[in-house]
């Protein structure tokens, strides 16, 4: 157990529900390029795009085996950064299709290395309604719609999973996207948060946050309101989907305390795993989060 409490806003029902009816009114408009795109072995890799939240154009890739048709499949949540996500053996499975998507409109394989000044922890941070990460969370409910509607998708054996934020927002996508059935969710950040900005915090990204705090009239009011709607303890007591979780016990990101109590307060099935590691992937991720996608979208593989 963390010791650390769920602290919900009264209204955080209200707010995530017209969050996610504002992603699920949008048409869908998307095109995919009928091409093998990235070599990888045992997959075609397509990229695709997609409008997001206020038409703006997003690209991903989509990884499936040749000849599939319905098979079970997840959608893989991009880390913190700008970068897109490469299709590998951590966004693919055997006998899965997957798909990923930048959050910000830059092309599928696109790569850059974290800068502070690049960081976007503290855009418009002061709401809940104005935060990016109210955005890319319907741009990530969008791209699940996307996913669904492929042929080589099973509409009704959809999962996701990510690692870091991309492991904090398959929590969230757990908690309010119908479309999800399961989650693996890797060292998910945003878990306990308002305990961790009670201390000292050096570490980039999550200084970002603490930065904006303090160039904000009444800047640790208004954030950690802002904080009490997307910490991902508080998301967790809304998600009963089947969830696993883990942990790095050298984690200095996503500390292990704090996943320990997005763990504790997750309502539905779950699986806690540990990894002698730090905030990183590791292999035992691969065929991991694999079998457990297996087992709860009653994958016949």
């Amino acid at each position: 157990m963390s010791g650390y409490t769920p602290y919900l806003p009264e209204d955080l029902d209200a707010f995530w529900e017209e969050t996610v009816a504002e992603a699920n009114a949008l048409p869908l408009d998307y095109r995919r390029s009928l091409t093998n795109d990235f070599e990888l072995d045992g997959f075609i890799v397509e990229k695709i795009e997609f409008n997001g939240m206020d038409g703006r154009r997003l690209y991903g890739w989509i990884a499936y085996p040749e000849g599939a048709r319905r098979l079970p499949g997840f959608q893989w949540v991009a880390p913190y950064g700008r970068e897109s996500m490469l299709p590998n053996a951590y966004g693919t499975r055997e006998g899965f299709a997957s798909m990923s998507f930048n959050f910000h409109g830059y092309d599928a394989f696109y790569q850059e290395k974290y800068i502070v000044a690049r960081g976007y922890f503290g855009e418009e941070a002061g709401s809940p309604e104005t935060w990016i990460f109210r955005r890319m969370f319907q741009d990530a409910v969008i791209a699940t719609r996307v996913f669904q509607a492929q042929n080589e998708v099973d509409e009704d054996r959809i999962g996701v999973m990510g690692m870091s934020q991309g492991g904090g927002m398959a929590i969230w996508l757990g908690a309010w996207c119908r479309i999800v059935k399961a989650v693996c969710a890797d060292m998910p950040f945003l878990g306990a948060i308002t305990q961790t900005l009670s201390n000292p915090v050096h570490r980039y990204p999550l200084k970002e946050l603490v930065d904006a705090m303090e160039n904000m009239p009444v800047g640790h009011a208004r954030v950690e309101n802002t904080l009490s709607y997307f910490d991902t303890m508080n998301q967790a007591t809304r998600c009963v989907k089947p969830t696993q979780v883990s942990l790095g016990l050298k984690d200095p990101a996503s500390r292990p305390d704090n996943v320990r109590a997005i763990f504790d307060a997750l309502a539905g099935r779950k699986m806690l795993r540990t990894y002698d590691w730090g905030h990183d992937w590791h292999p035992d991720m691969i065929e991991n989060n694999r079998q457990w996608l297996v087992e709860n979208l009653n994958g016949r593989l």
